[in-house]
């Protein structure tokens, strides 16, 4: 039960619930979810191009041929590539920060992949880069630093239109809210 409840969102008495529930299914089902979560650590891996989680290296969305790869969407986390993916209104591809820049909780431009997404721009020279961070403090932010460094490079930045309420987090946005946002993006 103490391992449950190592995992966010779960306290004491809904690991013990879990756990419970593990304890009735019948063997092979628990072991289905052992293997899925085992599965988990040892067949994803982490785009060397984009930072995007999948099976293969590249990822599906940077080795396909159909997207647009002069478009360049730059996300906080891979939640929030799978909520605007969702969307089906954007068909170009993206760039996972792997968070953003907070520096309470002791995170700066340094730990995020911000160079990666420099060098990338400045040998690709997309047509646009388009910066989908969430509409809060930390996105801000980290959307203000990028654009700063990317002016060097004479690339059109924009970002996502705020269709999306301040504050809120991209991953939870439903898809008609964030299908405005993309549409609505302006240069920053």
């Amino acid at each position: 039960m103490c391992e449950i409840a190592k995992l966010p969102g779960i306290g004491r008495r809904s690991s013990e619930r879990l756990a419970f529930h593990l304890l009735q299914q019948p063997r092979d089902q628990a072991m289905q979810l052992a293997t899925a979560i085992r599965d988990v650590k040892e067949k994803l891996v982490t785009c060397s191009t984009c930072f995007n989680v999948d099976k293969v290296d590249p990822c599906s969305i940077c080795a396909d041929t159909s997207r647009d790869h002069t478009k360049v969407c730059v996300v906080e986390t891979v939640r929030d590539l799978l909520a605007l993916e969702e969307t089906g209104q954007y068909s170009g591809v993206y760039h996972v920060l792997q968070g953003h820049i907070a520096p309470l909780e002791k995170m700066g431009p340094e730990d995020l992949t911000i160079d990666t997404l420099r060098e990338r721009v400045s040998k690709d020279k997309p047509s646009e880069v388009i910066l989908a961070t969430n509409p809060d403090f930390e996105g801000d932010t980290t959307a203000s630093h990028i654009a700063k460094l990317l002016a060097a490079e004479k690339v059109p930045v924009t970002q996502l239109g705020r269709g999306m309420p301040s504050g809120s987090r991209v991953e939870y946005m439903n898809k008609s809210i964030l299908s405005e946002a993309i549409r609505g993006r302006k240069k920053v």
